[in-house]
């Protein structure tokens, strides 16, 4: 039965390769993406690819929260039931700077956003069932600490402290969500990827992009193998019913300890929903 996909970060790497793998499975796939002409050239390939699937696009800017509220009433206009929301966009950033709203801009992109376009679309998936979450996580949540009068990295902020902070959130997300879901006909996911040979990396340092080219080249899985981990997610009949789980290469796998911590995974979505403007009923606040 085709279910209508709705994928974020889908202009190229594992969104775009996991889009072209559900495409080719025959379902309605739905591309986000921020750059109107990478996101042209990604439909134009997976619509070449699958000519007799629907394939449309949805361009914004994860880095701007009022995007993200415009791109949800246009994603509740446009599709009576989302049977899949797989939230993948993400990035990194070599220094600290902050979003127009002025949150740090890895955290807005990779946690914020992700978090803001699930609420607004919350009780639409609901209303889907069986509908499922699926969120690009990382093995870098292991590292990652949350301290919430630090959120930003204000101070000590560092590449890859912000990334892992970023995906720990994902993570304790994602297991608040197969909470609140409990009794409903949707469920919640998340996973690491793999080490993905993609363009994320670009806002490396400088000094550490010779030897990203080296480990891309030798040790990286390609961007079609990472997809496939988001493909298994959104479909595969193997986690049908299954909820509130973290996945290494499609396998159940612990997460870390502090992201099974309620009492910091529940201040983290009221801290979330204030830093977005939602009350804790999900509306505006």
């Amino acid at each position: 039965m085709s279910k209508t996909i709705i994928i974020t970060g889908a202009s190229d790497g594992i969104g775009l390769e996991a889009a072209s793998q559900l495409a080719a499975q025959g379902h309605h796939v739905v591309l986000v993406g921020r750059d109107p002409t990478k996101l042209a050239a990604a439909v134009a390939r997976v619509r070449t690819e699958s000519p007799d699937v629907a394939i449309e696009s949805f361009v914004a800017d994860f880095a701007v929260l009022e995007d993200v509220r415009r791109l949800a009433g246009e994603l509740l206009a446009a599709y009576p039931r989302i049977d899949v929301l797989v939230n993948n966009a993400g990035t990194v950033y070599d220094k600290r700077h902050l979003t127009v709203d002025g949150h740090e801009s890895t955290f807005a992109v990779n946690h914020l956003a992700c978090f803001l376009l699930t609420e607004l679309l919350f009780d639409r998936l609901v209303a889907s069932g069986p509908a499922r979450i699926v969120t690009t996580a990382s093995v870098g949540h292991y590292r990652g600490t949350m301290d919430f009068d630090d959120l930003g990295y204000e101070r000590g902020y560092q590449i890859m402290r912000a990334y892992s902070r970023s995906k720990l959130a994902n993570v304790m997300y994602t297991r608040s969500l197969a909470v609140r879901l409990a009794g409903t006909a949707a469920t919640a996911n998340c996973l690491h990827p793999g080490a993905v040979a993609t363009s994320i990396w670009a806002g490396a340092p400088a000094v550490a992009k010779p030897v990203l080219a080296v480990v891309k080249r030798f040790f990286m899985i390609s961007p079609a193998e990472g997809g496939a981990t988001l493909t298994y997610l959104a479909t595969s009949p193997e986690v049908e019913g299954l909820s509130g789980g973290y996945y290494e290469k499609n396998r159940i796998k612990e997460p870390s300890e502090l992201a099974q911590d309620d009492a910091v995974a529940g201040r983290l979505v009221e801290t979330s929903r204030e830093l977005v403007g939602l009350s804790s009923s999900r509306g505006p606040a």
